[in-house]
């Protein structure tokens, strides 16, 4: 019996890429820590040297997620505010370790 060939929607064939950059608009605080996670380990897969991630100026409660996690991940050298030109402390800048 010959297996029927499955169609993929054409939406569906091209993969999401990934940057170097997160935007966490939209992202509830008890979703932060596993995005985050994620995106560290994709960017550190994909040897990227930085990363931004933007949680906006608000209330900062999504920014103080955000630390809490990098805190805690190895691969993160350091982070800090990005500059007033890139978004000031709207924007944590990344660095990490590649090898």
């Amino acid at each position: 019996m010959a297996k029927k060939k499955i169609e993929i929607p054409e939406e569906l064939q091209n993969p999401v890429q990934v940057e170097d950059f997160l935007d966490l608009h939209g992202f509830f605080p008890e979703q932060i820590a596993e995005v985050v996670q994620e995106f560290i380990a994709y960017a550190v897969e994909k040897q990227y040297a930085s990363v931004t991630i933007t949680h906006g100026k608000g209330k900062s409660r999504l920014k103080w997620e955000v630390h809490q996690v990098l805190k805690d991940i190895p691969a993160v050298l350091r982070f800090s505010d990005a500059t007033p030109q890139l978004g000031g402390w709207g924007r944590t800048v990344v660095e990490l370790q590649v090898d």
